[in-house]
């Protein structure tokens, strides 16, 4: 027995349900993905990754492992890069937990956008080829891809507000006003409804990408828990927002940097190259959607910061760090509000 779950019950499930698969199997837990516990499976059979829900008391639509491997399995075959899928577990005797198993993918993780050790040409082309994948998931056939019942088809801002408020709320540790602030702000200045709706990956930034060890091609978007059908632009203002957080382990972005000098695109260009590939003319009131991003990744933290506090943390340590980030989450969406 493992102290992170019961290796023969797995090896015996996946003899079951994962073709070609042999046995015994050496288990390694992932550094990253603080929601979903990830683990590399190396076995004779080659490798793979284990991912499951966490362990613990859980928010009702949190942690959605099923929904992570339809939309990946949907995709195959698709201008969207992901990995293969395998077998999907729905029954929590076996480890505790639902989980799916899918192949390794061998590339390339960026945690740092400025990608140190990458040439200026390279860098250029990785985050073209970031805008591309970016534009082929909310170009993906629907109806083809078995997706068009992967969620509602209107009101998405509106349903996101409301659900990241209500989560935000339920794992609520301290009174925080510029959240309130923020919240009633987003009310307040919704858009209407332009009727586009596309797959939506939900956390896209460049460490949920794979990139080929020997070229700038993603490979493989991961971390597919957040997705559903929505907005597309909330997607892309996710990409602005990182990037306009500090570098360094935490915030991860680019603020301050000499983004010409590196290669790398400012916010502005990788839009304007966006909206090419989308056959747009621009966005307006960009603004709605950067505050919208910045108020659901200072839910989401909050989500991480209560677990952390509850004892169900997957990196208790790493998951306080990133919670004490929700203030700046907050006051960051209060000025992106001012831009509208």
């Amino acid at each position: 027995m493992s102290a992170l779950f019961d290796i023969d019950a797995v090896e015996t499930w996946m003899a079951a349900h994962v073709p070609g698969f042999r046995g015994p199997i050496l288990v390694e837990k992932f550094a990253t993905g603080q929601s979903n516990p990830t683990f590399k499976l190396t076995a004779a059979s080659g490798a793979y990754v284990l991912r499951r829900k966490p362990p613990g008391q859980l928010l009702k639509s949190a942690h959605a492992v099923d929904r992570e491997f339809r939309v990946q399995s949907a995709l195959a075959g698709t201008d969207v890069p992901v990995a293969r899928m395998h077998a999907l577990c729905e029954d929590e005797s076996v480890i505790g937990s639902m989980f799916y198993v899918m192949d390794l993918v061998q590339g390339r993780s960026f945690v740092d956008p400025r990608l140190p050790d990458v040439s200026a040409p390279d860098r250029s082309a990785i985050f073209d080829d970031m805008n591309r994948v970016l534009a082929a998931i909310h170009s993906v056939d629907l109806s083809a891809t078995g997706l068009n019942d992967y969620g509602p088809h209107s009101n998405y801002y509106q349903r996101q507000i409301d659900r990241w408020t209500k989560q935000y709320r339920a794992t609520e540790t301290e009174a925080l006003p510029e959240m309130d602030a923020l919240i009633q702000w987003l009310a307040d200045n919704l858009p209407e409804d332009d009727g586009r709706v596309t797959l939506v990956h939900g956390d896209y930034r460049i460490d949920n990408l794979l990139f080929a060890p020997d070229r700038p091609t993603c490979v493989a978007v991961l971390d597919w828990e957040l997705s559903t059908l929505g907005h597309p632009y909330a997607d892309l203002a996710a990409v602005i927002m990182q990037w306009g957080l500090p570098p360094g382990d935490v915030g991860r972005g680019l603020a301050g940097v000499d983004r010409i000098q590196l290669g790398i695109p400012e916010d502005h260009v990788f839009v304007e190259a966006y909206c090419r590939r989308m056959g747009l003319p621009g966005i307006d009131r960009f603004g709605f959607y950067l505050a919208f991003t910045y108020f659901r990744m200072a839910a989401i933290l909050q989500g991480v910061k209560r677990r952390a506090l509850d004892g169900n943390a997957s990196n208790p340590e790493k998951a306080l760090e990133l919670g004490a980030y929700v203030p700046a989450f907050a006051k960051g969406g209060l000025k992106a509000a001012k831009t509208v």
